[in-house]
Order: structure tokens, then sequence, then C-alpha cells
């Protein structure tokens, strides 16, 4: 898919089955290490030798998923984090500190991963970029509108191979409903409806006073990175605890948006919205994202197709405490007389003659509906749907969609073909979905000048839409 929405053409052709056959049959085992070939002229048969910055969580499965590669050096700012890829690639050189990493590995490797809390992706990615390392990124790819726009630019001015950490992009069923929805089978998408059954960690409190002694095997200072300085607490925001502060996180929207609205934004081709507004809300607070959201945006006419509503909706069900806000139930009939009960996650997509929808945050699994049949059906089981060509192309590497999404990102790095979710559309998708946030923060419906990056209507945005850095962290 390209920058402004439209269909990649470019289905399975023979260069693709042929480099991914070479690769698959290849094998760890018949890939050799060399000395470093000029930049981008890595073969098949090379191995990628990579730094890795964050060792535990995605982390950690991040570096696994790279195995197959040479791991230069890791780094993780806890070094008991660590533990388990440290003792996996017991030949990986360790560092506390990305930087220093950086300076002394960078002329031996050819990539670098990303999967650090949120507010570091920017800051780390942009700087490996500059030095003309291909980058794998976990999503959301940045904290900021501003950091998206600006990593898409610079990847793109270096030549880099990118990949975002959104796994589904290289799932055969997200790229078959991308392709059934520009058929135009369910007609021109007029409303977008997406929930999620997050926050599933701390969110909607507020900063606790006090501070408590940091670990000996932490380096705080570090982890803090960008954001303003605040004392250590324990358990309140290492690890994992991060994502519902302002600082430090996207909530729920920026954690699984770039998941779950992945399919719908490739499949609707939308661009950059005209308005994004906060509709509803569980309790605000100056700390952290609330309980409970939901958001609008309106996309308009585009490429042809008509002025599309983007409604998101999140809230976990099991926190007592709030009723997650979800769509309305005359929406939602059809999924629940097929599946008895609306899934906690979901994604539905109406058009003027049917709708798709995903129960999966992935998007890979999704039934349809014209507007004149009685249910929905799977989509390998609808007649119609047999004769829509394959378009996009199909990745085989793996059978596992997070597998598959790296070994993309390892096989465009030796020439291979493109990523299907470099930073020219995950910059994209990242850089619309953090403007729910940017709306949150701001209380007020945002009148959105997507070229020139600002709200019309609320100078006060711009202060969200750019965060101003710790010193001694600037984006570089």
């Amino acid at each position: 898919m390209s920058k402004n929405g439209k269909t990649m053409k470019t289905p399975m052709t023979r260069r693709h089955f042929i480099y991914y056959s070479a690769l698959a049959a290849a094998g760890a085992s018949a890939l050799r290490v060399s000395a470093r070939p000029a930049a981008g002229k890595l073969g098949k048969e090379d191995k990628l030798r990579l730094m890795c910055v964050g060792a535990n969580g995605k982390g950690e499965s991040d570096i696994g998923h790279c195995g197959s590669e040479e791991i230069v050096a890791i780094c993780d700012v806890d070094e008991t984090r660590a533990v388990g890829v440290r003792k996996k690639f017991p030949n990986a050189k360790f560092y506390f500190d990305w930087r220093e990493m950086f300076e002394k590995e960078g002329k031996n490797v050819d990539a670098v991963t990303v999967s650090t809390p949120d507010h570091m992706h920017a800051i780390i990615a942009s700087a490996a970029i500059k030095m003309d390392k291909h980058v794998y990124c976990q999503k959301p790819l940045t904290q900021t509108v501003y950091e998206a726009r600006y990593l898409r630019k610079i990847a793109k001015e270096h030549g880099v191979v990118t990949q975002m950490g959104n796994q589904g992009s290289s799932a055969d069923g997200l790229r078959r409903a991308v392709e059934i929805v520009h058929s135009g089978f369910i007609g021109p998408v007029k409303q977008i409806h997406v929930w999620s059954n997050r926050p599933i960690w701390p969110q909607g409190i507020t900063r606790p006073p006090g501070e408590d002694p940091v670990p000996p095997t932490l380096k705080w200072d570090m982890w803090l990175g960008c954001a303003p300085f605040r004392p250590y607490k324990q358990g309140v925001y290492h690890d994992f605890k991060w994502r519902g502060w302002y600082d430090f996180g996207t909530g729920a929207l920026g954690d699984m948006a770039c998941h779950t609205v992945n399919m719908p934004f490739r499949a609707a081709k939308l661009g950059y919205p005209k308005t994004v507004e906060l509709l509803d809300h569980s309790e605000l607070n100056p700390d952290t994202y609330p309980k409970t959201s939901k958001m609008r945006f309106v996309f308009p006419a585009r490429e042809g197709l008509p002025e599309t509503e983007f409604f998101w909706y999140d809230g976990n069900p099991q926190d007592k405490q709030v009723k997650p806000l979800r769509p309305d139930a005359d929406l939602t009939k059809d999924i629940k007389n097929m599946m008895d009960k609306v899934p906690d996650s979901g994604a539905l997509l109406i058009g003027q003659k049917g709708i798709l929808f995903s129960p999966s945050d992935y998007g890979e699994r999704f039934f349809v509906k014209l507007n004149d049949e009685k249910e929905l059906v799977n989509y390998t089981e609808h007649e119609a749907l047999k004769s829509i060509p394959v378009t996009l192309p199909r990745n085989t590497l793996a059978s596992d969609m997070d597998a598959k999404q790296h070994l993309e990102w390892i096989a465009a790095c030796k020439g291979g073909p493109e990523t299907y979710s470099n930073f020219d559309i995950a910059a994209y998708l990242t850089e619309i979905i953090l403007l729910g946030c940017v709306a949150l923060r701001v209380g007020k419906k945002l009148d959105w000048d997507g070229p020139n990056m600002k709200a019309t209507n609320a100078p006060d945005a711009a202060r969200f839409v750019k965060r101003e850095n710790r010193k001694g962290w600037s984006l570089s």
C-alpha cells in the first residue's frame, strides 16, 4: 500500500516466490557470517548483524524471532530483565546505555531492533536510521504525531529497510480483507467501529507521592530517557505499568489501534482526518489516560470514496470500577446473532452494500454479510469472494504471524521484497491514531490540518503534537 492509500499492485510474483522459497530453504544452518558487505548489499545467505534495544517482553520475542541471524549486542536499562536473552545469546555484548552500544558496535552491525517503552521509540529509531541501519520498531511506532512524521521522512531519505511490529500485517487474512474491501464487495465504507478490551494495565490513576530506592540493577535515569524526571516508585512504572502514563505510553488507543485499526485503515484508504474528538470517557486526571473512552474521527471524501466516520471505544470489562464503552447494540446485532455475545474486541466496517467484521485484534480472521443476506459468513466460505483476485503479496516465510513479520523484514534487508508495514505506511497509521491521544489531552474537537500537522482551532494542541524532551535527550 502506498502512502496515499492506493492498493499495492504487487501479487505473489515469481520474484517473491523464488526469493522467499530460497530463503526458507537455506535455513539457519546454511547462513554464513561474512565480512560486512557494502550498505544495502547483503545477500540472502548473509547473516544480518543486529543490535537490540530492549530485552524482555516484546524485546525478548523480537530478539528471539531474529535468532537465525547474528545478535551482536543487547541493551537493557535493567539487567534482570535481560537474563533470558543473555543466556540464549551468550556471545552478544551487553550494554545498559543504547547510546554507548551504538557508538561502540555501530560499525559492526546492519540493523537495530527497538523494543522499549513508547516514549523512547523515536529517539532510538532515528539515531539508528541516521547511522544507515535497518530498523524494526515495536508499535506504536512513536509516542507523538511529530515523531511519526519525522521517522517517516528520514527513513525515506536514508533508504533503510523498516518494519513496525504490528504483526497482523504479515497475515494472509488481513491482506485478503484489504483486497475484498478494495474490490467494492461491501461498497464504499461509511463507518468503522473498533473496540478494545484494553487497558489491562493501571490507568485512570494519579502519581503517587514519595520515592523508593532504585534497584541496583536498574538505571532509572536511562529508563526515563527523554521524559521529564520523576522519582522512582517500586511497581508503579517499571515494568509493564508504564503504558497508561502520559509521559511514557499512549494508553489503550496508542497501544492497540496500530493492531486493530491496521486492516480498516488500509481497506478504507484512510488519509488525514479533518476532525477528531473525544465523545465520552471515564474520569480524567493529569497523569494517566482514562479507564475508558470513545472517540470519533471524520475522514473527508478521497479517491472517489465518500466521507468516512471512524469510532474508537476502549475499556476493560474485568475492571469493576467502570463500564467499558462499546458500539450501540443495533450496530452489533449481526455479530451477536452469529457469536451469541459481542466479543470484547472487534472491528466492524459498514459499507453501502454490506459489512465486514473481524473479532481478532490483528484483522486476520473476518466475516462478511451483504445487506440482502441473513447472517455473517466466514470469508473463506462465501462463494462470491472466490472470484476476487489476489493483488497483494503473501508472506510465506513462517506460519506464526509474529515470526512472519520479523522474517519479512530480515528478507527485505537482504534484498527481498518490500516490507508491508514499512515506516511509510506504519508512521502514517501511527500519526493518525495518535491524534486521538491529542484530542483527549486537549479536551475539545480538533479541526485537523494534516499536511501542516496542526489543529486550526486549537493552538494549545501543539504541545501534545510535538513534546519538549528532557535536556540531553533530543531527537536526532
